[in-house]
């Protein structure tokens, strides 16, 4: 999965996301694969408001998608959520691709409830450097070597028999941002380059 997360220049929205507000969002383009410049990929407000993820995305050829979110060209009718899209990056304008992200995920879903699905994420990395969807995964990873994250998603409470099984095991609930691990390496690297000074 390839992700490109936009932001402004003086990453506004990753900040915001990252001092745990009530409600967050952010804007990617998200790929399934290395895309052609003709290939579907996905625009996707991703939101977060009382504990509760929503997403909302269309699908666009590659191409279209990048000059869209750059306000090179217009994005055409997409029904409501083109509407929410547009909206989005008309108030955060301008945008900019800020990171690219990839990894490999293993997605597992419940045979008896279809709404359950849990999913690990390996061989996460991110690039402030090319950051375009038609390029091959690469760049610096966010977990060790051998790592994985795991996700639960479940669109009501967790079935008794999970909750058990991850209380036998020590696993209990935490948040972790891709988008956020990277920039806070960015930072890192930012500090460390100006011999530890903050602007």
């Amino acid at each position: 999965i390839g992700s490109l997360y936009y932001d402004t220049p003086d990453y506004r929205l990753i900040r915001r996301s990252l001092e745990k507000p009530e409600y967050k969002e952010k804007l990617r383009l998200r790929s399934y694969g290395v895309p052609g410049s003709d290939s579907p990929v996905f625009p996707e407000i991703k939101k977060k408001a009382g504990g509760i993820v929503y997403k909302r995305r269309i699908t666009l050829p590659e191409d279209a998608a990048g000059e869209f979110i750059a306000g090179c060209a217009p994005l055409g009718e997409h029904g409501q959520i083109g509407r929410e899209i547009e909206y989005f990056t008309s108030i955060y304008a301008p945008l900019r691709p800020a990171v690219h992200l990839s990894y490999e995920r293993s997605a597992w879903f419940s045979r008896e409830d279809r709404d359950l699905r849990i999913t690990f994420d390996r061989s996460i990395r991110f690039r402030r450097e090319d950051v375009l969807l038609t390029l091959p995964a690469a760049g610096r990873r966010i977990l060790p070597e051998g790592e994985s994250l795991m996700e639960i998603k479940a669109a009501a409470a967790l079935p008794l028999w999970l909750v058990s099984e991850l209380d036998a095991l020590g696993i209990y609930q935490s948040t972790f941002s891709k988008y956020g691990e990277a920039y806070k390496t960015i930072l890192a690297d930012a500090r460390q380059a100006s011999g530890g000074k903050t602007a």
